[in-house]
């Protein structure tokens, strides 16, 4: 019966894993698909909006005609680990794992001379 019992517990701790998710993210936490998609509005939204919304821009540029682009991206990396370890006087074993993914968003938001938005593009990329 000891014997059955120690094996059992050796064998629980074995098969017992933790998992852990790191999720690191940049500026501009408001800054998502849906977010753009709420907040931007062509011929509305200003300046002053945009910053209230998203914060300071990565990048600030002007195009030919002299108006402002600004430019955000946000970058997030998700890596999740996992293990199990079981050790006994005699038997001993373990096992890990990791796994990590990278998500980047970009946006650009072009302005007119009054400082309103006149168009904008996300894009989204995951690997």
């Amino acid at each position: 019966m000891k014997y059955f019992l120690c094996a059992a517990f050796v064998l629980g701790l074995m098969l017992t894993g933790c998992s852990t998710s790191n999720f690191q993210s940049g500026k501009n936490s408001n800054l998502t698909h849906g977010g753009v998609q709420l907040y931007l509005k062509k011929g509305v939204t200003t300046q002053t909006d945009v910053l209230e919304k998203f914060g300071a821009p990565n990048v600030s540029t002007l195009d030919a005609q002299g108006n402002e682009v600004w430019t955000y991206q946000k970058h997030a990396s998700v890596s999740k680990e996992s293990g199990s370890y079981g050790t006994i006087i005699i038997l001993g074993g373990s096992t890990s794992g990791s796994e990590s993914s990278s998500k980047t968003m970009t946006l650009i938001i072009k302005f007119d001379a009054q400082k309103i938005v006149t168009d904008f593009n996300s894009m989204y990329s995951s690997f």
